[in-house]
C-alpha cells in the first residue's frame, strides 16, 4: 500500500500532521526510532506518579487556537510553574520577584527593590562585553552572583565570560509577589499525561515504534508519496556539511519511599559546585494525588545535569551562535531541494520550540500542506 504520508517522528509536530491529514482522509504512517509514542514529552508511570522522562514539560501559552486545539486531546490541571532556587542552602522565589528581593536584601517595597538594582547596574558602563557583563547590567552583581552564574556556567559547560552577552537579552524583574513563572494564559499539565494526550492525537493512525527512518530511508521514501521528517536535519543530509551542535542533558531518577522530598515540582541549584542544575519532583505537577484524588506514599525525583552533547545522544537544546545558525542556514537551503519532504519541529528545523509554538508550527503547515 502506498500512503498519502509518511510521518517520521511521534512527537508533537508528527501528531498534529498526521491527525490533521488523517481528518482530510489522508492515508499516513507514522514511524519512530524509539520504544514509544510522543517525543520527548513522552511521560510514563511510576509509582501512581506521571514522571516526565525528558525533563519537565509545563504547557503554557497565550495562543488561544492552540489552547483550544491542544484541550481537544486531554483535559488540564491548573498547575502553575513557581520554581525555587537553592544558592547553597538559601531558597529564592523565581522569576526574580519581591520575594526575591526581600530575601536578598530585605527590602519590602518595589521602589526599595528598583533603588537597590539601579544602584547594583551601574557596575556596567559601556556596552556588555559578554553574559557576565549583561546579565549584571539587567539585574545587578547579587542576583547575578548567586541565582545566574553557577546555574547558567553548568547549563552551558562554559564560564560566563566566555559566553555571548545576546544569550540573556532580558531577564524577567517582576516588581510584584507573584511566583507564576510563564504569566501565561493558559497553562497546565494534561490530566492523565503527554502520553495519553499524545495516543488520543494518533487514535486511528497507524504507528510502527522502533523504525530508525535513516537506516531504511529508500523503502520507506517508496512507501509514501510525501515525507513529514522531524529528525535532525543533519543526519537527514548525513552530515554532509558537518555536525549541529546541541546540549544535552542527562537524568537520573529516584523512587523514593517518602511522600514530599521538596515541596515544589522544581527547585534549581544555581551555584556551580553541586553537579546538577534543578531538581524535578513528578508528583506536584499533580498536587500529590493520584488519579482519584488520593495522596501518594512515595516520590519520584530526577536529578538533571547538563552535558556537551556527542552524536549518539539524545539532542535537547540546539546552540543558536553564529556558527551553528550558517550551518543550519546551509542545511535548509538542502531541506528546500527535497521536493517531497516536510521538514519540521525542534530537530527538523534546528530551533528552540516551546510545546505550544511546535503545535502553532504544525497546524501552520498542515493549512498549507493540507488545504
Amino acid at each position: 500500500m502506498k500512503y498519502d504520508y509518511l510521518v517520521v517522528g511521534a512527537g508533537l509536530y508528527g501528531a498534529v500532521f498526521a491527525h490533521e491529514a488523517k481528518q482530510k482522509g489522508k492515508s499516513v504512517l507514522v514511524i519512530d526510532k524509539r520504544p514509544h509514542i510522543a517525543g520527548n514529552v513522552y511521560s510514563k508511570q511510576v509509582e501512581g506518579i506521571h514522571v516526565h522522562q525528558y525533563g519537565a514539560h509545563i504547557f503554557h501559552t497565550n495562543n488561544r487556537k492552540v489552547w483550544q486545539y491542544i484541550t481537544k486531546f486531554a483535559e488540564f490541571n491548573r498547575f502553575t510553574n513557581s520554581p525555587v532556587a537553592n544558592y547553597k542552602g538559601e531558597l529564592y522565589s523565581l522569576p526574580f520577584n519581591m520575594y526575591t528581593f526581600n530575601k536578598m536584601w530585605g527590602v519590602t517595597t518595589p521602589e526599595e527593590a528598583t533603588q537597590k538594582i539601579e544602584e547594583q547596574r551601574r557596575e556596567i558602563v559601556g556596552e556588555p562585553k559578554n553574559l557576565e557583563e549583561q546579565a549584571i547590567s539587567l539585574v545587578g552583581r547579587d542576583i547575578y552572583e548567586k541565582l545566574i552564574k553557577g546555574y547558567t556556567e553548568k547549563q552551558w559547560g562554559r564560564d560566563c565570560k566566555e559566553l555571548p552577552a545576546f544569550i540573556i537579552k532580558r531577564l524577567p524583574v517582576r516588581l510584584t509577589f507573584d511566583n507564576n513563572y510563564f504569566n501565561a494564559l493558559y497553562q497546565g499539565i494534561p490530566i492523565g499525561g503527554y502520553t495519553q494526550m499524545v495516543e488520543n492525537m494518533l487514535a486511528g493512525v497507524e504507528v510502527r515504534l522502533n523504525e530508525d527512518y535513516l537506516n531504511k530511508k529508500d523503502e520507506y521514501d517508496a512507501m509514501a508519496e510525501k515525507v513529514v521528517y522531524t529528525g535532525a536535519i543533519d543526519a537527514y543530509f548525513d552530515y554532509r556539511l558537518g555536525n549541529l551542535e546541541y546540549r544535552s542533558v542527562r537524568f537520573e531518577n529516584e523512587i523514593l519511599d517518602i511522600p514530599n522530598y521538596q515541596g515544589n515540582a522544581a527547585v534549581n541549584y544555581t551555584d556551580r559546585e553541586t553537579p546538577w542544575t534543578r531538581i524535578i519532583e513528578h508528583k506536584w505537577f499533580e498536587f500529590g494525588k493520584d488519579e482519584n484524588g488520593n495522596d501518594l506514599p512515595k516520590t519520584v525525583i530526577s536529578k538533571e545535569y547538563s552535558s556537551e552533547w556527542k552524536p549518539g545522544d539524545e539532542p535537547y537544546y540546539p546552540v543558536n551562535d553564529e556558527k551553528n545558525g550558517a550551518l543550519y542556514q546551509a542545511y535548509n537551503e538542502l531541506a528546500n531541494q527535497e521536493s517531497n519532504v516536510i521538514f519540521g519541529g525542534r530537530l527538523g528545523e534546528y530551533k528552540y520550540y516551546d510545546m505550544d509554538a511546535v503545535i502553532a508550527a504544525a497546524l501552520d503547515m498542515c493549512e498549507k500542506e493540507l488545504s
